[in-house]
């Protein structure tokens, strides 16, 4: 299995949001396949620890980059970091709320943070990553996105509309890269176990509820990177559309708005 994954991508994976949570899951399971991982957060001590870990448990060579995905220059100093480096896999896996409030109740500064992590974030990433492997003829790229996607939602203003803007962007990368030898997975996350599921939960007063284990998802991932151009985690068709199926686009939304399909995960 690690052969099949470095062989068919290369040697180095690189996880935009590795600290905690799915991305921490991410960069565990890449280097139990045999592939080296540069992890990119901007907490550094705790950046720092799960490097140690990986490297010790797994015997692969670690970096680590501490980068505000939200600044605008990261992408280009991340770029810059690992410029030596052939990155056969990049999962970018920043961007979750840990507040779900009305669009008015949160400043504007907040808003921009997100739409610029989550959404020039990784088209950057995408463009200065997969270009290198679209040349190469080989990689693989997955944007971690959320069930807020589907549909507007009250309190998911902001971030619905980034990870709607994610799952496009995946999406439309799968149908130009997929005869390039590059597979681009649009991951569709609903409920998951991470420190910030829980803080935003938490700061609500919700209860948790059932969740996705994050070193599932994570394996479920990898076992189908080459599966896209979506894969719905924990859905009985996992390459299938809307939950939402023939509901009209109102009634969608006021079904979000309860909360049927709200965010959850770490993306």
């Amino acid at each position: 299995m690690a052969e099949a994954l470095t062989g068919k991508y290369g040697p180095w994976g690189v996880v935009a949001g590795g600290s905690d949570g799915v991305g921490a899951a991410f960069a565990h399971a890449m280097a139990a396949r045999g592939m080296n991982v540069v992890l990119v957060a901007r907490r550094v001590p705790v950046l720092e620890a799960s490097a140690a870990e990986i490297r010790a448990t797994y015997d692969v060579e670690t970096r680590t980059v501490a980068l505000d995905l939200s600044a605008p220059d990261a992408l280009s100093e991340l770029t810059r970091a690992t410029s030596d480096l052939e990155v056969g896999l990049f999962v970018y896996n920043a961007g979750g709320d840990d507040r779900s409030v009305a669009f008015l109740d949160k400043d504007l500064g907040s808003h921009l943070e997100l739409v610029h992590r989550n959404c020039l974030g990784p088209l950057e990433a995408a463009y200065r990553f997969g270009g290198p492997m679209v040349a190469r003829g080989r990689g693989a790229v997955v944007l971690v996105t959320s069930g807020a996607a589907w549909a507007g939602g009250a309190t998911l203003a902001a971030y619905g509309a980034t990870k709607a803007f994610d799952l496009i962007l995946a999406e439309s990368l799968w149908a130009e890269w997929r005869t390039r030898g590059v597979d681009v997975l649009g991951l569709v996350l609903g409920k998951t176990d991470t420190p910030s599921m829980r803080r935003a939960f938490d700061a609500e007063g919700k209860p948790y509820g059932e969740l996705a284990d994050s070193d599932e998802v994570a394996a479920a991932a990898l076992d189908h990177l080459a599966d896209g151009p979506t894969w719905i985690y924990g859905s009985d068709t996992p390459t299938g559309g809307s939950p939402f199926g023939a509901l009209s686009r109102c009634d969608g939304v006021l079904a979000m708005s309860r909360g049927a399909f709200a965010h959850g995960d770490d993306a």
